[in-house]
């Protein structure tokens, strides 16, 4: 478990205390941390997955069985959630955003750096390609959840349809065919992906840092509580429960842990403000999962690691 938090948990925690100590002595600006989004997730985080997975063996990398337990804990917890966020949170408006900061977890990067760092290149390929699937549930549900609960009409067949232009979902189906194919790239391409790659983890964790929002959480505190709960405690639970039921042990059981209980995604808040949803309850969410994750990420993965599971 020791080893574990140092070269696991902690490296991701110090880069993201420097991204938001960077922040508030002003080295960042806002400018920064949307440029360096914007580069992670359109350029070195899709770089990162296509090299990940193309040069993967198919036969390892795709696990769809496990795949296959991801999208029913994760539409199990969707629904427990929505009946949860009716008969307890208010306002009406909020519900969508209480569900989505409830399941929808940070997998891309903060779950990727756990696996990357604890598994090596073979946990980041079998994580690369169920994440991949699951990600598009994610985005897929949080469409339908906060489209319901806002009021006024949204075309949720133009949210959807963004989805499909996703350049995560993108690379992955790219990267799909060369390591079921076995193919392999030019020299040239693959070290230049590699340096392209390289700046994901350390450049995404840092501006993730940066943009956490601390506020007053006094007026939301119920609706912050169950998000972080469901987020942190009850879908890698879930998760975990239904894999284990399923007979995964070992790499497999310890990828699904890793990449469910990592905090909730910070694309979240990027949804909820597109569709006109309560984004600061969106950031506060974010930041005190993000807290909360840390030391339960480490109890967790040390209590099945001392049940020989992981």
């Amino acid at each position: 478990m020791f080893s574990f938090i140092t070269e696991t948990l902690l490296p991701v925690l110090i880069l993201l205390l420097m991204g938001w100590l960077f922040f508030r002595i002003k080295w960042l600006n806002e400018s920064f941390v949307e440029a360096g989004s914007k580069l992670v997730f359109n350029v070195t985080l899709p770089a990162l997955l296509f090299l990940s997975i193309s040069q993967a063996d198919f036969a390892h990398a795709a696990n769809f069985p496990l795949i296959g337990v991801g999208i029913a804990g994760t539409l199990i917890m969707c629904a427990l959630l929505v009946l949860t966020a009716r008969l307890t949170v208010t306002p009406y408006q909020a519900r969508g955003v209480v569900v989505q900061g409830g399941f929808r977890a940070n997998m891309g990067i903060i779950g990727l750096a756990y696996c990357a760092n604890t598994y090596g290149p073979e946990g980041l390929a079998a994580a690369s390609v169920y994440l991949g699937c699951i990600t598009i549930l994610f985005n897929i549900l949080s469409v339908i959840v906060l489209n319901f609960y806002q009021t006024g009409h949204r075309s949720v067949s133009k949210q959807i349809k963004g989805i499909t232009k996703n350049p995560l979902i993108i690379s992955i189906v790219l990267a799909l065919p060369f390591s079921y194919y076995s193919w392999t790239l030019p020299d040239a391409i693959l070290k230049t992906g590699e340096y392209v790659s390289q700046l994901t983890l350390p450049l995404a964790l840092i501006c993730t840092g940066a943009s956490l929002q601390f506020r007053s959480f006094s007026a939301d505190w119920f609706n912050i509580t169950l998000s972080t709960v469901s987020k942190c405690i009850l879908y890698p639970a879930l998760m975990v429960g239904l894999a284990y039921l399923a007979g995964f042990t070992g790499m497999s059981l310890g990828i699904v842990l890793l990449l469910s209980i990592a905090p909730t995604a910070a694309a979240s808040y990027v949804m909820v403000r597109n569709m006109g949803g309560d984004h600061r309850l969106a950031a506060s969410i974010i930041a005190v999962s993000t807290l909360v994750s840390l030391p339960v990420t480490a109890l967790a993965f040390g209590t099945l690691t001392a049940m020989n599971l992981v």
